[in-house]
């Protein structure tokens, strides 16, 4: 006989262990009409704007390494996966990057060492494989499709091919909206040569399909420091061709022809740098008197700074975050370093799943911004024990120290979401004392001798470009942006720029806007002529002073007296 009590209490048991395991830019402008832009020349854009000069602004000195060492020797291959310290920090340093990298090819050669050639029998190029291209093509037309406004600018200006005799050497992230960027330049006229700014945001099957069509890329994602340099330099230095303009994220490509190619660097037409890091770099070199070419400083741009760098960062943190760490993050104590552009953008998302966000800030304006909307601003010092995860966005470096990580709690997360990889003292982390594990694909476990871990994610590096992919839609305003101010600075006439750093006028701002509202529906009121001549505009724009700030902070103390409001501008 079976004991009915004993019965009921092992179902009971049983339940309870279920229950616990069940627990574990604008329609142009009001008297623009399409077929009255399409009917304009590209040649109209190079005389009718000139960007505005932006006074230098005080920065703190970024200094370069002048280790002569470092360029007057290549690594050979057997040192390729050694580290030697770099001449930019800004986007390359690892300890293990190429070793620690994974993806699902089975086939661990360096592409420095194979020899491919695309269907055309070129060779000019280094990939993962060539043999992705067909991938990548399908996700550059996914892109696409997201992308209609610089679309619509290749279609409306590649018959007069505004960029033809333009050799563009560029360094960026190389994805399939970056890939939409190479194209259309190229079908402007343009030759380009490509390298990556960072060594993980690289799309393998992008890359690959690009040296499909002819373009030479060197770039593939897990590049080992040398590997990164070695790529600017293929990108640089090749017989036959020689670069007359730079389109630069991050300022590494720019630094390297400056140090290592001064005679190429000197003939360079423009430069168009888009990120914080690379402007600093831009603003140093022109502040010392050796800036030898114009610059375009498209960072600091409104279609930039507010689009790209709020909302893009709004969406991508979190896909990020959750595809690193399948962490809820409802609840969590979370401290975001920096309330610029990039640290609303996270701190709006981040609040909205719930989680406790405070902020760190030096700026007493961007300070207020943060208190008054509903943001504790402390000492990162004064939390550090009770934070569970740390987001930096500053574009400075260490701002987490070691000091710091050793006083964090177990299982906090550390990740970065400026441009350079220099916000976290990963370098410190690099100890005897200290075991590295890696868990999964830019995820590190780092433990100390009591047992206690910090999850670093992407060794410190740009967490979204990274981990994670980013909205399409907002990357087609940046990159319009950068289209158009590489055209600029190619048609100018001599002596329309000098040797400084500009910003774009605020007329192309709200151009590239109007490109974009249309996938909107968007319709703009028009200004009728008493009211154009009561607020003293034109009717068609700009509509608003190179100075007025969109609440955003904007750089540099770009003064009134600088701006011309009544220039006409046309665009193709």
């Amino acid at each position: 006989m079976t004991d009915p009590a004993g019965d009921v209490k092992q179902d009971m048991k049983q339940a309870s262990k279920e229950v616990k395991e069940s627990e574990n830019v604008a329609e142009k402008y009001s008297a623009m009409t399409v077929s009255k832009i399409s009917e304009m020349n590209m040649g109209e854009l190079s005389s009718a704007f000139s960007a505005v000069p932006t006074h230098k602004p005080v920065k703190k000195q970024i200094q370069f390494v002048e280790d002569k060492q470092e360029f007057s020797r290549f690594p050979t291959k057997a040192g390729r996966r050694s580290l030697s310290r770099s001449i930019s920090q800004s986007s390359t340093d690892s300890y293990s990057s190429a070793a620690s990298y994974t993806d699902s090819s089975d086939d661990e050669t360096s592409p420095r060492d194979k020899t491919q050639v695309n269907s055309k029998g070129r060779s000019d190029f280094c990939v993962k494989s060539i043999k992705q291209a067909e991938f990548g093509r399908r996700e550059i037309e996914i892109a696409e499709q997201d992308m209609s406004a610089l679309i619509s600018l290749r279609k409306r200006a590649q018959s007069e091919k505004p960029l033809a005799g333009a050799n563009i050497v560029g360094c960026t992230h190389i994805t399939a909206q970056t890939a939409v960027l190479i194209e259309t330049l190229v079908a402007l006229g343009a030759q380009c040569r490509w390298t990556a700014c960072n060594i993980y945001s690289t799309q393998n099957e992008v890359a690959a399909a690009l040296s499909e069509t002819g373009v030479a890329v060197f770039a593939w994602k897990g590049e080992s420091e040398d590997d990164f340099w070695w790529c600017i330099d293929r990108c640089v230095n090749t017989e036959g061709w020689q670069p007359n303009m730079i389109l630069d994220d991050g300022g590494d490509l720019t630094h390297w022809m400056y140090k290592k190619y001064p005679n190429v660097f000197k003939k360079i037409r423009g430069i168009v740098e888009e990120s914080v890091t690379g402007v600093h770099r831009l603003y140093q070199l022109s502040k010392a008197g050796k800036l030898c070419v114009p610059a375009m400083n498209v960072n600091d741009s409104v279609t930039k700074q507010k689009f790209d760098n709020l909302y893009c960062c709004r969406e991508s943190i979190l896909d990020g975050l959750k595809r690193t760490t399948d962490v809820m993050f409802g609840g969590k104590q979370v401290v975001v370093c920096g309330y610029g552009e990039v640290g609303k953008g996270c701190c709006a998302a981040l609040k909205a799943l719930g989680s406790i966000v405070s902020i760190t800030e030096i700026d007493p304006i961007c300070a207020l911004q943060a208190c008054m909307d509903g943001f504790r601003v402390v000492k990162l010092n004064e939390v550090i024990r009770q934070v569970d995860v740390i987001v930096t966005c500053t574009g400075n470096k260490n701002v987490v120290t070691r000091d710091q990580l050793d006083r964090m709690k177990n299982g906090a997360i550390v990740c970065n979401m400026g441009h350079s990889n220099t916000e976290i003292d990963v370098a410190s982390l690099r100890t005897p004392e200290l075991t590295w594990e890696r868990v999964r694909s830019q995820v590190d476990h780092v433990i100390w001798p009591d047992g206690k871990r910090v999850i670093l994610l992407a060794e410190g590096r740009l967490l979204n470009l990274s981990c994670s992919t980013v909205p399409t839609f907002v990357l087609s305003i940046t990159a319009t942006t950068q289209a158009l101010a590489l055209i600029e600075l190619y048609n100018a006439p001599e002596g329309r720029y000098k040797q400084d750093v500009y910003l774009l006028p605020k007329k192309m701002d709200e151009y590239v806007a109007s490109l974009h509202l249309t996938t909107f529906d968007a319709h703009l009121t028009e200004l009728s002529d008493e009211q154009a001549k009561y607020l003293g505009l034109n009717k068609n724009g700009p509509f608003k002073p190179n100075y007025y700030r969109y609440s955003i902070s904007l750089q540099g103390n770009h003064s009134p007296a600088h701006l011309n409001m009544n220039a006409t501008i046309t665009y193709p």
